[in-house]
């Protein structure tokens, strides 16, 4: 299997955010390798060099970037996207920002934009509606019954 890498500024504080993200991430151990490095919140710049140094470890990985200026898709087209990202390269690394965002040079270095919403999420939900939207690409690619 290859990887899934998220990186995320902050962690999850909350009990009920904890739950959720858990049982995803319990629910994708079947379909892939998720990985989910948390970047310490040190301001925007500090931040983003922290990511662009874990994003750097992997440079042949399809690198997206969860922006609100970004790309949408629906949940069928997100599906399509993994499915194909994840045949072409060696991985797939998603960056969640936090609450700043993140710097110009991260948006450089990724290979993708996409925005769920033109709402804006606090960065710790967002981590759960993430992962609940990966698990869901995934029972789309199989044809199975969870996303109906």
């Amino acid at each position: 299997m290859k990887p899934i890498n998220i990186i995320c500024t902050g962690n999850l504080k909350e009990k009920y955010l904890k739950e959720a993200a858990s049982e995803y991430q319990k629910r994708l151990q079947k379909h892939c390798d998720l990985n989910i490095f948390e970047i310490k919140e040190v301001g925007l710049e500090n931040e983003s060099a922290l990511i662009i140094n874990k994003i750097n470890q992997n440079p042949k990985e399809f690198v997206i970037l969860c922006d609100i200026f970004g790309q949408k898709l629906n949940s069928e087209q997100f599906s399509c996207l993994l499915s194909e990202k994840i045949n072409q390269n060696s991985g797939i690394t998603i960056i969640i920002g936090g609450s700043d965002g993140v710097n110009r040079e991260v948006k450089r270095r990724a290979d993708l934009l996409i925005s769920f919403s033109d709402f804006t999420f606090p960065h710790q939900m967002f981590r759960v509606i993430l992962l609940e939207q990966i698990y869901r690409a995934f029972k789309i690619m199989k044809n199975e019954k969870y996303h109906k």
